[in-house]
């Protein structure tokens, strides 16, 4: 028997939940240290109580205390962004000479933002390292699918089997992380190009934004390096509807092939586990939109709709413009 559709959303949203067991989350939380900034009196996020002890904080920037489990980045209350993430930065280049970690022999000079309440920035951090404080990060991820006298096909990209993370496992058409400085529908236009082949002319005529998901992954191996690292995050969600003639082809070497599936035979992968575990519940997202699953096909309908939807302990941003 293949994996549930509440299956596959289990795989991707894994830390409890406090209102199912009050006691069970409160003692399951004494396994992290809250990541703090000075100035700041939000948890920014949650890091597991073995990188704490294996990590170096230089004493200049960090103050551990262990009675109370808190990490806390101690420059000064009104220090710029600049300046924090600059104290960041030279903590994590001296803990990847130290090559204690796995997870950061995969820097990518990306930079994620962490931010406080109300959406105010105060520092970024190196992409690979966003696991190992468990802030919250953001991404993108778009359907590109055909919808004709033939019927409904998904383009369905099969990753490469060198990708360190989720090797030859299916993805959405269009995925990836937004860096600091980037804006949703911006960071869509340069994936569509980069892993998809997509000129910008054609995404802007044919995305159409359609929400976000938000859950609370912890890392399994396929993910690469350490295992049981925090990743909560937001996928803001496009539909890219193409017409037959618009092909979308690998434009790096993140990604083997693109294929033509039909609904059933996305179903079937789903199934089967063949899909990277956030792009799985963005296919779920988008057969509930479109009326594919519903209330009367689905038993766990409402908690798969309001799963997908995560409320986090710490900071979030609206990525606003006007």
């Amino acid at each position: 028997m293949g994996k549930s559709n509440l299956d596959l959303l289990n795989e991707l949203d894994r830390f409890p939940y406090y209102e199912n067991n009050p006691a069970f989350y409160t003692a399951h939380l004494k396994n992290y240290h809250a990541f703090m900034v000075n100035g700041c009196d939000a948890v920014l996020g949650y890091i597991l109580n073995s990188v704490v002890a294996k990590f170096h904080w230089p004493a200049q920037y960090w103050a551990v205390d262990s009675t109370n489990q808190t990490v806390t980045l101690t420059t000064a209350a009104d220090a710029t962004p600049e300046q924090r993430s600059k104290a960041l930065a030279e903590t994590l280049t001296g803990e990847a000479k130290q090559d204690n970690f796995e997870i950061l022999k995969g820097w990518r000079n990306e930079m994620y933002a962490v931010y406080a309440p109300g959406g105010k920035l105060l520092l970024e951090m190196e992409r690979c390292a966003s696991p190992l404080f468990g802030i919250v990060s953001y991404g993108v991820h778009g359907t590109c699918y055909v919808e004709d006298e033939q019927g409904l096909h998904f383009w369905v990209p099969r990753r490469a089997r060198s990708k360190q993370t989720y090797p030859g496992m299916l993805d959405n058409s269009v995925a990836g992380g937004m860096s600091t400085t980037e804006h949703p529908f911006l960071c869509l236009i340069r994936e569509a190009s980069e892993e998809a082949s997509l000129p910008e002319d054609v995404v802007k005529a044919c995305a159409k934004p359609v929400g976000c998901i938000s859950y609370f992954y912890v890392r399994d191996s396929r993910a690469g390096g350490e295992t049981d690292l925090l990743q909560p995050e937001v996928e803001y969600v496009y539909d890219i509807k193409l017409s037959r003639d618009v092909v979308p082809k690998p434009g790096d070497n993140e990604v083997e092939e693109f294929k033509l599936y039909t609904v059933e035979e996305t179903k079937h992968a789903l199934a089967a586990g063949e899909f990277k575990p956030n792009c799985a519940v963005v296919f779920l997202d988008f057969f509930i939109r479109h009326g594919i699953l519903t209330a009367e096909n689905e038993p766990n309908y409402l908690e798969i709709l309001t799963r997908m939807h995560r409320r986090f302990e710490f900071p979030t941003a609206s990525h606003f413009t006007n």
